[in-house]
């Protein structure tokens, strides 16, 4: 496994989050499974949210049992809120507390924060961000994040890093996106912004291949089309890790498909920058999760 730094969290976290909206609907046995080989190969970054499922129950019963029998390693454990009332998101947060059996948690992260509209709501008076600032107050949580998808997301990031001091962002990553200049940019100057500040940066659709195609069988429990063949997880898997800004990536919504890209990560030992430039070459193949830009 790779670890990089998360910026001003001063951790070593592997460069592959266990992405748990893969965990929303699966069996206990499925998780546990799944979650036994990430950490066995040297995953140490959990990634979760109120809104998936019954991942974050999944998650905290392999952590209860982990722990009763002396196997639990050092984990980093995030979830999200995606409410954006002050109170609401209080109570989601006493919620996830309970259902992932710990008394605290390392990162809470203001949940899919995508525009100008849900940042003021979640950042503003009363909002989310009053709830995440009282619980790390109350030792609830070290680190206050912030998460969101489409294309507006690095630069709606950019200005929610201006308004507040934000210790992590997450958002959207690929050789695709990057194939658009626009948003290319927006991604460039986010990055740059967390690199001073000391953000950790960190990145999701890292293997999306675009949206289902209407009345396409949905072969995955994935909301978009993802990479599935090994070669083709390589690339993205590498051209993303290719920029040493991003300091991981969120893992897939299957757990059918993590194996494959920690797998991967396993093998990556770097792209020369014309290895990139053929990687994005072929981005006209695929399309963004988001739509259209």
């Amino acid at each position: 496994m790779l670890y990089r730094r998360l910026g001003r969290l001063g951790q070593m976290g592997s460069v592959v989050m266990y992405g748990a909206a893969a965990l929303s609907r699966v069996t206990q046995e499925e998780a546990d499974a799944s979650l036994d080989h990430a950490v066995a190969h040297g995953v140490n970054h959990i990634d979760t949210a109120a809104s998936y499922g019954e991942a974050e129950l999944r998650i905290g019963d392999w952590l209860r049992r982990r722990r009763e029998a002396g196997t639990l390693p050092s984990l980093i454990l995030a979830t999200k809120t995606g409410e954006r009332e002050e109170s609401k998101a209080w109570d989601q947060i006493q919620r996830s507390l309970e259902r992932l059996r710990v008394q605290r948690f390392d990162l809470i992260q203001l949940h899919a924060v995508g525009d100008l509209a849900e940042l003021d709501r979640a950042t503003g008076p009363g909002g989310a961000l009053a709830a995440a600032q009282r619980a790390r107050a109350g030792g609830l949580v070290s680190w206050i994040g912030i998460t969101g998808h489409g294309h507006e997301a690095p630069s709606v990031h950019l200005e929610a890093l201006r308004r507040f001091d934000f210790d992590a962002v997450l958002t959207p990553y690929n050789f695709v996106l990057a194939s658009h200049s626009p948003y290319r940019r927006a991604f460039d100057e986010l990055a740059a912004s967390c690199q001073s500040r000391g953000v950790a940066l960190r990145a999701i659709k890292a293997i999306a291949r675009g949206r289902w195609a209407e009345g396409a069988e949905h072969r995955y429990t994935t909301w978009y089309e993802p990479l599935d063949e090994q070669q083709e997880i390589d690339r993205a898997v590498w051209y993303a890790l290719s920029r040493t800004d991003i300091a991981a990536l969120a893992g897939p919504g299957d757990v059918r498909l993590l194996p494959k890209v920690i797998d991967a990560v396993e093998r990556y030992q770097g792209l020369a920058p014309h290895q990139q430039e053929a990687i994005l070459a072929t981005a006209g193949r695929y399309a963004s999760p988001f739509g259209a830009f």
